[in-house]
């Protein structure tokens, strides 16, 4: 699946959403005027009959331009002020829209066996897909199977799953479902739907007004003049702009279901990559079609935002407002072979986990998964990048991993990634010094912050940490990222400045102190602080000639110590992307602050530019075919930078 080409995708589908909806909005400003044309017919004058004859020409003589044009501007605002109050209040991040939907956070150190399996799958799919691991939220009213993934970017995604979801699914089938709403964050769909609800609500929300007039027209109906000659003026006005919101709500339908349809089927299939399995995801359709409350979501919000949803939320009488497409279609798409018969529900089916050996399965499977990941980059950076190893790591099965405990990131480092002070003090050890007064100033530093534990737990985690093989420093501060967003705005402030201070305590900062505070700061920022996204502004290599060049002479100086492979690692990098005249900048011209200007620089370029880029890095990395630890951390990190997560699978091809 090429994430990159349906990244550029999604964009362009934003252009023709544009589209649709200004040719929505000139038809509800055509629309309204001939509601208005029609109220001054027959309200113009108080002696007015409804029993005269109503001629064509006499409807045109209520017609000016005055009036059309004050009547045009005022939809055209009313639709622009609601767009930007709705984005708004969505673009605030997939924390703010799941809570509306009346989604509760999953703690990551819940005792909870089934929130604990969920948030075990999740992990495992986020280190699948090369992405951090996103908060999980609970719909714990509603009992149909759904999920959802929301948020402007990788940065401040959730992902949401009903209360029937992980009450019935098997492991198997929650490991599909979470890997189809991964592949939504990776497709760049997220930030479309978003988009989409905020300029459909625009359309829509003239007719909200039209029934609150309609309502209070109604209240109004005692006070019809006694003659009967013609209706309460509000009744009239709001039945007018309640039919020009139905019409309103006909477009907004179409181009939500136009737009929406396509994108299950792509994701459907980007599942069955993640996973290596289409029985999952196949099985857990089949599930839905045998599940009385089937995918429905009755929360409130829910309408509007039906199509960020796994499963259509509600019956539609026309399928081409159908939001999703039908379950036998989907299923047929990922099995030709299905024979029509959906899993019949029972409740022996349902998942209990209650027992202790259940939860013990449940972490060891969670343990064994965190290492396959770092295990498989560990192998290529000791292996070397040739095509049999490439080749067999991209064949992996990550759903049948069987990793020893002992080979993974320890149980303990786990659990402490879970609870929030313990995965604030993994990120302090991770910066840590060797024993000696460089590392008691930190710890001093760690005290001053007034959080009580932290200097002691920091200190016992460094010596774990240290023992850590360094291909799984990253996937470890990845597993953490949950538990630090549960930390409040102020705690944040002071976890940041701090973190700062403490890789910084020997006046400088260091290639690896960069990369974890980059993950840090990048995933974790959009959380607690109002940040300013990257806009896609360079389309061509030539208008970045400078950053990568600066990131390509930072890869070669750090990955290669012969001078001939340094320069043949920057010639081959430089040649991937079409710039063989490129050269090595001096060491003392690759300092860090440059060299993270480089990468936010990098980070404003289009989708499909980016891959080519990373490729040209990854290229220039495996030129002596061995990657070291600095490097592997330097493409991540420099991949999460320019919001281009990549998936393991596809990361090991582009490292081929």
């Amino acid at each position: 699946m090429d994430f990159y080409t349906e990244q550029d995708n999604a964009r362009r589908k934003t252009r023709w959403l544009i589209l649709l909806f200004m040719l929505a909005v000139l038809l509800l400003i055509g629309i309204t005027n001939a509601i208005f044309s029609s109220l001054l017919f027959f309200l113009g004058s108080p002696d007015a009959s409804l029993a005269e004859p109503a001629t064509f020409s006499a409807w045109l003589d209520a017609f000016s331009w005055d009036s059309f044009s004050i009547v045009s501007l005022a939809v055209v605002s009313t639709v622009f002020l609601v767009v930007m109050f709705k984005w708004a209040q969505l673009a605030a991040g997939g924390k703010s829209i799941a809570e509306r939907l009346g989604g509760q956070r999953i703690l990551p150190n819940t005792a909870d066996p089934q929130q604990r399996r969920c948030l075990n799958v999740v992990e495992e799919m986020a280190l699948a897909a090369g992405l951090p691991v996103p908060p999980v939220y609970l719909l714990a009213s509603e009992r149909g199977i759904n999920a959802f993934a929301a948020g402007i970017s990788p940065t401040d995604a959730v992902i949401g799953v009903t209360r029937g979801t992980i009450e019935n699914f098997d492991r198997n089938q929650l490991q599909g479902v979470i890997a189809h709403e991964f592949s939504h964050i990776l497709n760049g769909d997220m930030r479309l739907n978003i988009r989409l609800a905020a300029l459909l609500k625009g359309i829509t929300f003239i007719g909200d007004v039209g029934e609150i007039l309609v309502r209070g027209g109604m209240h109004q109906g005692r006070s019809y003049n006694k003659s009967k000659k013609m209706p309460a003026p509000l009744l009239v006005a709001g039945l007018g702009l309640w039919v020009m919101g139905w019409l309103g709500g006909l477009f907004a339908g179409f181009i939500k279901a136009a737009i929406s349809r396509q994108k299950e089927y792509l994701a459907d299939a980007s599942a069955v990559q993640f996973t290596r399995d289409s029985q999952g995801i196949a099985d857990a359709l089949k599930f839905i079609g045998g599940y009385v409350p089937g995918t429905y979501v009755i929360a409130g919000q829910a309408n509007e935002l039906s199509h960020i949803f796994f499963g259509q939320i509600a019956d539609s009488l026309v399928q081409v407002f159908a939001t999703h497409p039908p379950l036998a279609d989907r299923i047929r798409r990922l099995q030709p072979a299905w024979d029509g018969q959906y899993i019949e529900y029972t409740r022996d089916q349902a998942y209990t986990g209650t027992a202790a050996d259940q939860v013990r399965r449940e972490q060891l499977e969670r343990a064994a998964k965190v290492a396959s990941t770092a295990a498989l980059v560990g192998a290529i950076a000791g292996a070397g990048a040739d095509s049999a190893v490439l080749a067999a790591a991209a064949d992996a099965d990550f759903s049948q991993v069987d990793t020893h405990l002992s080979d993974s990131i320890p149980e303990s480092l786990a659990d402490q990634a879970h609870d929030p002070l313990g995965a604030q003090s993994i990120a302090y050890a991770l910066l840590l010094a060797p024993e000696g007064e460089a590392r008691e100033g930190q710890l001093t530093l760690l005290r001053e912050t007034g959080v009580r534990g932290l200097e002691l737990t920091t200190n016992e985690l460094a010596g774990a940490i240290a023992a850590l093989p360094v291909q799984q420093r990253l996937p470890l501060l990845e597993l953490s990222l949950p538990a630090l967003k549960c930390m409040s705005p102020p705690q944040y402030r002071v976890f940041r400045k701090t973190l700062l201070r403490v890789a910084h305590s020997d006046r400088q900062i260091d290639l690896f102190e960069w990369c974890v505070y980059q993950v840090i700061r990048h995933y974790l920022d959009p959380e607690f602080v109002p940040v300013k996204a990257s806009r896609p502004r360079y389309r061509r290599v030539a208008q970045v000639r400078q950053p990568f060049r600066m990131v390509l002479s930072v890869l070669a100086w750090h990955g290669h110590g012969d001078a001939g492979e340094r320069d043949a690692a920057f010639a081959r990098g430089a040649q991937a992307v079409g710039l063989d005249k490129l050269t090595l900048l001096p060491l003392e011209e690759c300092a860090v602050g440059e060299f993270s200007q480089a990468v936010h620089k990098l980070a404003d370029c289009f989708p499909l530019l980016k891959p080519r880029l990373l490729k040209g890095m990854a290229a220039c990395a495996s030129h002596d075919e061995k990657l070291t630890a600095t490097e592997i951390e330097l493409l991540v990190s420099v991949a999460a930078v320019m919001d281009c997560p990549v998936p393991a699978s596809v990361r090991i091809e582009a490292l081929a």
